[in-house]
């Protein structure tokens, strides 16, 4: 859950695809890096942005549960499919929908390129990322002060995508989370529930020994592909997760 205070994304200096075009993107708190194998439609992005937030703006005005709840709540039968895909995804990692709004984003806006003729799509919101590619991509992992900040990077195969890559840390950042993770990291068929379980799993991580557990809570839910974690200078990962430096 997101904040309105905007921070300075500096991890996106760090990683550059120099077969891919670059784009920056924002619209009010949507604050997007895209990276597309073509010249992005930047006006096609923007109106997408627009209709996406006000469908769920709207849904906040009719339900003002849907902005504030930490556990699941049940949304109109009318609602708009961004609406019900938040509120199912987050009902699977059991927080609240507005948990999984920056994957919510990602995914839909990512899925509607890769409709209209894009090959390769990256689009990153906060730590939250789409990727939709036709080569290996290495996503670089920040972890705070951690030893493996920086110098892991996680290996993104063609065949696995379109996928979700979603963090969250209770120690960096405007996110909110009830954890003391400085990452958690989940790759997820879909960058909703990516983000939903992010959060979901970061809130269970306080000390080393909530490390397992978390990742079996993670690695439990119909899916999740796989889950890393960093605390302090402690690394757990488990399912399809490959790293590479």
């Amino acid at each position: 859950m997101k904040t309105q205070r905007y921070q300075h994304r500096f991890y996106r200096e760090w990683g550059k695809f120099k077969d891919l075009r670059l784009s920056h993107i924002v619209a009010k708190e949507t604050d997007l890096h895209i990276l597309t194998d073509k010249k992005l439609d930047e006006d096609f992005v923007k109106e997408r942005i627009r209709a996406y937030r006000w469908e769920i703006e709207s849904y906040i005005d009719r339900d003002r549960r849907f902005l504030v709840a930490l556990k699941p709540i049940e949304v109109e039968l009318s609602a708009s499919p961004i609406v019900k895909e938040m509120s199912n995804q987050a009902k699977i990692a059991n927080v609240g929908p507005m948990a999984a709004v920056a994957g919510a984003i990602a995914d839909f806006l990512g899925r509607d390129l890769v409709r209209k003729g894009y090959k390769d799509v990256i689009i990153e919101n906060g730590g939250d990322i789409f990727i939709k590619t036709r080569k290996s991509r290495l996503i670089g992992i920040y972890a705070g002060r951690s030893k493996f900040s920086q110098c892991l990077n996680l290996k993104i195969k063609p065949a696995d995508t379109p996928l979700g890559v979603c963090a969250s840390s209770g120690t960096i950042g405007h996110s909110l989370s009830f954890g003391l993770a400085d990452s958690v990291i989940i790759i997820a068929k879909n960058a909703i529930l990516a983000d939903a379980v992010a959060t979901a799993t970061a809130n269970r991580v306080k000390v080393k020994e909530d490390l397992k557990p978390a990742v079996d809570f993670a690695r439990s839910l119909r899916g999740v592909l796989g889950v890393a974690i960093v605390l302090k200078n402690n690394l757990i990962a488990s399912g399809e997760v490959e790293f590479a430096k």
